[in-house]
């Protein structure tokens, strides 16, 4: 960098803080000048198992995030999440849709890595099986801002986990092409298989992306999802894809103890 390799995008040097913790995600929804609460999740970045690897869009996740308490996530609405969407509207630039706020859980409170505006992936994935209602309603109310008489989200207690099945080569240069079958097994009891990166050829589905296929399942317990996902990940004929085989290994050992 310092020899010019960069160019202009070297001439300056940015200095952030170091954050220790865990990782979280918490989502929201504004109107422009109401907001609330969308429950949590956390998910696993690196490609392989143990968090080791290159960083990805995402190689799992599971929700909610029982490390986000609810004390933590009150922390989060008041001194994150209300702060935002009340000086984007004093600005003159109400924002109106999803904040998916990128957390670290440090030993001095949450902190804000980063915002999304939207739900992400695989978040979304583990959102959407445990939301109970209307989600367009709830849409519909953040677009004509009417947040503040709508009904607040309401969730199943269960747990649920999504594992990404991703083509060989992911995250760099991915293997397209490769057959994918046996989906309606995979789906067998009630486990969801979302398409993320797929293709119709002839007939056959085949990958046609870095990260593939969502195999999202539900439990009582994070252990229990996690199990149901990975039975049906083991039920899929996809050779030319992996996954990782430790997603939700966090919480799974705290549940453990």
């Amino acid at each position: 960098m310092f020899g010019g390799a960069f160019g202009g995008a070297g001439a300056e040097v940015v200095i952030e803080e170091f954050m220790t913790g865990e990782e979280a995600s918490f989502f929201a929804l504004s109107d422009g000048t109401d907001v609330i609460a969308f429950d949590s999740a956390q998910d696993h970045k690196r490609v392989g198992d143990g968090d080791t690897g290159p960083n990805t869009g995402g190689m799992g996740a599971y929700s909610p995030a029982p490390v986000l308490t609810a004390e933590l996530e009150a922390a989060v609405m008041d001194r994150i999440i209300r702060p935002t969407v009340a000086t984007l509207a004093a600005e003159g630039t109400p924002y109106v849709g999803v904040l998916f706020a990128g957390l670290m859980l440090t030993g001095e409170g949450p902190k804000l890595i980063e915002y999304n505006c939207r739900f992400g992936d695989p978040e979304c994935q583990v959102l959407m099986m445990r939301f109970k209602g209307d989600f367009a309603a709830l849409l519909h109310a953040a677009a004509t801002g009417t947040l503040a008489t709508a009904d607040a989200p309401a969730f199943s207690h269960d747990y649920a986990l999504t594992v990404v099945m991703a083509a060989s080569g992911y995250p760099g240069t991915p293997e397209k092409g490769g057959a994918i079958r046996r989906i309606a097994d995979a789906e067998a009891g009630g486990v969801r298989v979302f398409h993320a990166g797929t293709a119709r050829e002839d007939r056959t589905l085949v990958a046609a992306g870095g990260r593939v296929l969502n195999v999202t399942a539900t439990g009582k317990s994070v252990a229990q999802a996690q199990m149901r996902a990975y039975a049906a990940v083991d039920k899929l004929d996809f050779p030319t894809g992996f996954c990782r085989r430790d997603i939700g290994w966090r919480e799974v050992a705290r549940e453990a103890k």
